[in-house]
């Protein structure tokens, strides 16, 4: 069961969230690369996801949005959720690590600069109650396919966008090409380069 939200601060974007460790452990592997995860900094919590738009990064993450999730993390961690200021770590989904040897639903890190800390330092009742109207929960979803279809999709556009290059290339080619000959043509139609008949040196055989 995964549980979706909106956000007030950006309707547009999904943010959603695993039910256990065992949910979490496929989130961390079947994650988007346009996915940003928030997790209670030394605390065990849900693992909470934002999902921003193709081509958005974290500079797009407003501050709205990044309070807003980080309440939701505080809120769903059992430790996290007694104690007055608890900081939240996020970072993009691609920066997590899974190596052998770490338990269900824990990760690492492959960059540490790409962490980045928000400090829940009270509990916001308006913005819980306003995410806890908008949960939905979705049972049976197929974090694989879902994430395989998003590839396929990539992959399609990618293909496009190469043969509409190949395209317009081909076109330019065309098109240099016909001014080429335009400009050597008319270089030749040039009145300097031309001769009358009155020019032209008569041949000796045609007086025999």
């Amino acid at each position: 069961m995964v549980f979706y939200f909106t956000l007030k601060s950006d309707p547009s974007v999904i943010c959603y969230m695993g039910r256990d460790k065992y949910e979490n452990e496929e989130l961390i592997r079947w994650g988007w690369p346009e996915d940003f995860w928030f997790h209670v900094d030394d605390h065990s919590s849900a693992h909470v996801y934002v999902r921003l738009p193709k081509g958005k990064g974290m500079e797009d993450l407003t501050d709205a949005m990044v309070e807003e999730c980080c309440q939701l993390t505080k809120q769903n961690s059992i430790e996290g959720c007694k104690l007055n200021d608890v900081k939240i770590v996020y970072t993009p989904w691609s920066n997590l690590k899974k190596t052998n040897g770490m338990d269900v639903g824990q990760v690492g890190f492959h960059k540490e600069s790409l962490r980045r800390y928000f400090t829940v330092f009270k509990k916001n009742t308006d913005i819980l109650k306003a995410l806890e109207k908008t949960r939905v929960e979705k049972n049976d979803v197929n974090f694989q396919a879902l994430r395989e279809e998003r590839d396929g999709e990539e992959r399609r556009q990618k293909k496009k966008d190469m043969l509409d290059e190949q395209e317009r290339k081909r076109v330019e080619e065309e098109e240099a090409r016909k001014q080429a000959d335009l400009k050597s043509y008319s270089s030749l139609m040039k009145e300097s380069n031309m001769r009358t008949n009155d020019e032209v040196v008569p041949d000796e055989d045609d007086f025999m």
